[in-house]
């Protein structure tokens, strides 16, 4: 593994990296249940959890290859072959992949292989120890008989006598002592040991600065951004319901939500980005990102949720997002008839599928550049990506966005609609409970419950909350600056002692309310009532 890692930082290619390239394979063949249990247990540290376990995994695999090679070294190394094999496979396979991506995971099991030959290796015996059967007998009859001077116990033991007990040494199976406590296999062992470790050391951790040195954080640290040439509305005051606990109207950077596939950030340089938009157009385009900071550029606050988010979950956020529209880009290449999808692809090969009509009908949908005042972060798309207001991010959210395509459902597929999502996925009208806590313990009296309710491209027209099955009451919304936005509610509860169970939902600008029957994320997002229990004392 050492070596491989080497050798995919000296060709500057993540994803030729054996460790990397096996845990996106994994990513790709995880079953929907097990993607949605990995998010919703362990949210944005999905992906450090996954290395753990193939590490875990790759040191088990590692015991078993060398307990092979106990009985047999040729199972051994069949072992390590089979290692660089499935390297080989999974680097191949990825959406980016050139054929010198093979090069880590052969370098790699051949290193290995090399190693275990190197530890198992066994130097010849010296010919005397070497001496079994009637050899032995010989040399043992013809040894020469102690002279009353050389008894035992008044001299050293004869030369024969120390020929006698190699060839019983040998026959035992042990090894002769040397006079410093340790046998010579022994100190080889631990020396061939120490080499071997210390080379996979050195090449793991200078592999991995070598990947690194393709870092562009100094570069987006440079980075400025012009002004947008139309401003975002203004948020009203009392966007932000000043409760204890209560979420924030605007998600910082750090806080705001990540899902994705990309198991290392990608690192793209803006002086090297392009975009190109081809398929079903007139006139191909390809801009860099010079160009596009140069086009209009719009400012507005738009939320973002994940289609596996659960009910009451916290995979939505809501940020400034600065960008050039989208419409007019798609507007000046001239859609052909008979496209009706904008198949996106990101700098990693990641690719999503996104409804034409919801580019062209108004909405604010754009190429962002910058988030919350400075240039997107590295996490969340740097250079650029796509914000689409209305949709789910698996279809609208694409970061580190390189190329679009105009075509069509029936030609391409993107990444999760071959894997049973949606095609078109209008985020459901959600709302949840944000105060009190599940299982919170409040005291009794006028107790606050606030929450917060989204509908993006329609709004929320209402919010209604309930105790324990008892009438439906009316939340008190809090002003939003368009319907782009989540919305907050709160309102007031007389709190008497016990156990009970807060629920809420809402309606949105179409006159739909949020359904009461749960549904699980898979295929186009969760629906239900949100609920809480809470105690009073």
């Amino acid at each position: 593994m050492g070596v491989a890692e080497l050798a995919a930082g000296v060709l500057g290619r993540t994803s030729a990296s054996p460790l990397l390239a096996v845990g996106s394979g994994f990513i790709d063949l995880t079953p929907i249940w097990l993607k949605d249990f990995a998010i919703r247990r362990f949210g944005d540290d999905d992906k450090t959890v996954l290395l753990i376990g193939l590490g875990a995994g790759i040191t088990i695999a590692a015991l078993a290859v060398g307990l092979l090679s106990r009985r047999r070294l040729g199972w051994g190394l069949a072992g390590l072959a089979a290692f660089g094999i499935v390297g080989m496979v999974a680097a191949l396979t990825r959406p980016v992949a050139e054929p010198v991506d093979a090069v880590p995971s052969a370098l790699g099991s051949l290193a290995g292989m090399a190693a275990l030959a190197l530890l198992a290796h066994r130097p010849p015996p010296s010919a005397l120890g070497a001496l079994t059967g009637k050899t032995a007998q010989v040399l043992l009859a013809r040894r020469p008989q102690p002279s009353p001077a050389t008894a035992p116990g008044t001299a050293a033991p004869a030369r024969g006598e120390a020929t006698e007990a190699a060839v019983l040494n040998e026959k035992n199976g042990s090894e002769p002592r040397s006079s410093g406590g340790a046998g010579p296999d022994r100190r080889r062992m631990l020396v061939t040991g120490a080499g071997v470790v210390g080379v996979a050391a050195v090449g793991g951790v200078l592999g991995r600065i070598l990947l690194r040195r393709g870092d562009v954080s100094s570069v987006r640290a440079d980075l400025r951004l012009p002004r947008p040439a139309s401003p975002p509305r203004r948020v009203p005051g009392g966007a932000q319901v000043r409760v204890p606990g209560m979420t924030s109207f605007r998600t910082s950077n750090r806080d705001f939500y990540r899902v994705d596939t990309a198991l290392v950030l990608p690192q793209v340089d803006p002086r090297d980005w392009t975009l190109r938009i081809h398929g079903m157009v007139a006139h191909p385009v390809e801009m860099s990102f010079d160009d596009l900071l140069r086009r209009t550029l719009i400012e507005r606050d738009i939320t973002l949720s994940c289609v596996s988010n659960q009910v009451g979950g916290d995979l939505a956020g809501n940020a400034r997002w600065l960008g050039v529209p989208l419409a007019p880009l798609l507007r000046e290449a001239g859609i052909h008839g008979g496209a009706d999808q904008i198949l996106s692809r990101s700098f990693d090969g990641m690719t999503l599928s996104t409804p034409i009509e919801t580019i062209l009908d108004g909405r604010d949908a754009m190429l962002a550049v910058g988030m919350n005042g400075e240039p997107l972060p590295i996490a969340h798309g740097f250079p650029a990506r796509m914000v689409v207001p209305g949709l789910y991010g698996y279809v609208s959210a694409t970061k580190w966005v390189t190329d679009l395509k105009v075509t069509r459902f029936a030609t391409d597929q993107a990444y999760w609609t071959k894997r049973g999502y949606a095609e078109r996925a209008p985020i459901k009208t959600f709302s949840r409970i944000d105060v009190p806590r599940p299982l919170a313990t409040v005291k009794a009296g006028r107790i606050a419950v606030a929450g917060t309710a989204w509908a993006q491209h329609r709004g929320v027209d209402a919010v209604e909350w309930q105790v324990d099955n008892g009438p439906w009451r009316q939340a008190r919304l809090a002003p939003v600056p368009g319907l782009d936005t989540w919305r907050q509610w709160v309102a007031e509860w007389d709190a008497a002692p016990g156990s009970h169970t807060l629920r809420c939902r809402a309606t949105d600008g179409t006159g739909h309310t949020q359904p009461e029957h749960r549904e699980p994320p898979f295929p186009d997002g969760a629906t239900g009532w949100h609920s809480v229990v809470v105690t009073v004392t």
